[in-house]
């Protein structure tokens, strides 16, 4: 078990809880990682490219010319792919670019990216997200005592003047325990999460 300080907004000691050695003490592994990041990536494609065959384009199907006696190659209609606005031969269709990835790969990943931002010191575990009101400036001042600069925040239970008061900011990314993938963690300096959210990413990965 390794043992995390929790602090509050004010950057004020708030106790500390247990993190199980495979999470917090799991080594690093880039392969994984890599696989992990791809996946969040292409399930994030729209995949809503799209060129229209030579039976999707519009026009008369009729022979151009004569088959011979005008000197010329023969042609078929305006719609060949080797004609000018003419069809796309193997062209991109409208289509799902998401990949499948075994869910120990998933954990193992997540694992390794928490651990080492344990071991790098980028890793801070709040009490809580309660703010008193939701300015901006306020959220501003808190990062700037809790020294955060570029974050995830991940949280459990949301807090409607922290939301509203993390919009405007755009180094500063907000997600519920549930939606925190590898890819997001890697994207941000820093990984900010508050206790329950934190022991809710502990059971996951252990199971």
């Amino acid at each position: 078990m390794a043992t995390i300080n929790v602090v509050n907004l004010n950057n004020q000691e708030a106790g500390s809880l247990d993190l199980h050695d495979n999470v917090a003490a799991a080594p690093l592994n880039p392969f994984v990682i890599k696989d992990a990041v791809v996946e969040v990536m292409a399930r994030r494609r729209q995949g809503t490219h799209k060129t229209k065959g030579r039976g999707e384009v519009a026009g008369a199907r009729k022979k151009l010319f004569r088959q011979k006696g005008t000197g010329g190659a023969r042609q078929g209609y305006a719609q060949a792919p080797h004609r000018r606005h003419g069809g796309i031969v193997f062209g991109p269709v409208v289509r799902d670019h998401s990949i499948k990835l075994n869910k120990k790969v998933k954990k193992k990943a997540l694992c390794s990216v928490i651990s080492q931002k344990i071991r790098n010191g980028q890793l801070i575990v709040l009490d809580s997200l309660a703010l008193e009101s939701n300015k901006t400036r306020d959220l501003v001042k808190v990062l700037e005592d809790l020294k955060i600069k570029k974050a995830l925040i991940v949280f459990r239970e949301e807090d409607t003047n922290f939301s509203l008061a993390s919009r405007n900011l755009q180094n500063i990314s907000v997600a519920h325990v549930s939606s925190l993938n590898v890819y997001d963690a890697l994207k941000h300096e820093q990984l900010v999460v508050t206790k329950d959210a934190l022991k809710d990413i502990e059971g996951r990965l252990l199971t």
